[in-house]
Order: C-alpha cells, then sequence, then structure tokens
C-alpha cells in the first residue's frame, strides 16, 4: 500500500520513506511510524511522519498491508 492517504498511516506501523536527502535518487528509509506530520487527508507525494528514531520523510510504502 502507498502512503498518500493519511488514514493509511498510523503511528506503530512499519513503513519504507524517502527522506529530504534522498528525493534525487529515490533512496528509501525503513523504519516505524512514530508521529504524522502532515495534516491533510491526503498528499501526492506522501503523508510526512517521523519515524522512532527521529528520521522525517514521506511514506513512499506501508508495510504487513
Amino acid at each position: 500500500m502507498n502512503g498518500t492517504e493519511r488514514a493509511h498511516v498510523k503511528p506503530g506501523l512499519e513503513v519504507d520513506i524517502v527522506l529530504k536527502q534522498d528525493q534525487r535518487t529515490g533512496k528509501l528509509t525503513r523504519g516505524i511510524v512514530k508521529d504524522l506530520l502532515t495534516k491533510s487527508a491526503t498528499h501526492p507525494h506522501g503523508i510526512k511522519v517521523r519515524l522512532a528514531d527521529g528520521q522525517v520523510g514521506r511514506v513512499k510504502h506501508i508495510h504487513g498491508s
């Protein structure tokens, strides 16, 4: 599942995100969602989240769903 809809992204889920510095290459970083930073219901580039380790990026893929 992709991460463009806020309703699909919840704290505790394992996700792949693209960090700001990796947007050109599209390199994915895997982690556990701690906080949702995007307030709108959807975002075309993915919902922005903070991972448990503090990294911030946009969700590209949600695991386990």
